[in-house]
């Protein structure tokens, strides 16, 4: 019954339109501005910081743009592509582990990274490390945005 209500109304509508200037609705309609993706604030680019500690020569603090890429991340590319190939609809790529996860107790080091910064329009704030078995696989998904294990 409400479909047949709404289909009445656009038809009269329409007809009332036509009627009053026939060239109404051959004009096109203007379109509103397309939303930002990232929230407003960025240029409209992803940009994380991704720090890395106790790892080694890869220890430091990388700038990692993408969408364009740019940055000092020794691997660009790599990372951005990596980050969305892990990026779904509904998840969090940075999620921790959950507290209730069953972990091997398998020490993988004192290596330990954080990241900050915008992905997908969201705020980002995650650390890893290689303290157990759960962690070590959290950190080697997300190789090559992190380095690998020394």
């Amino acid at each position: 019954m409400l479909r047949r209500l709404v289909v009445t109304a656009l038809a009269t509508t329409a007809t009332a339109a036509l009627a009053a200037s026939p060239t109404a609705l051959a004009a096109p309609l203007p379109l509103p501005p397309l939303p930002l993706l990232d929230g407003g604030g960025g240029g409209g680019h992803d940009h994380l910081t991704v720090t890395v500690a106790h790892n080694g020569e890869t220890d430091g603090t990388y700038e990692l743009e993408c969408h364009p890429a740019g940055g000092n991340h020794p691997q660009v590319l790599q990372a951005c592509d990596r980050l969305d190939r892990l990026t779904t609809w509904g998840k969090d790529p940075f999620a921790p582990v959950s507290p209730r996860a069953k972990c091997t107790m398998i020490y993988g080091g004192d290596s330990t990274a954080r990241v900050t910064g915008t992905w997908a329009g969201r705020p980002v704030d995650a650390t890893y490390n290689r303290r157990n078995g759960c962690e070590m696989a959290r950190w080697d998904a997300f190789v090559p945005v992190l380095p690998g294990a020394r």
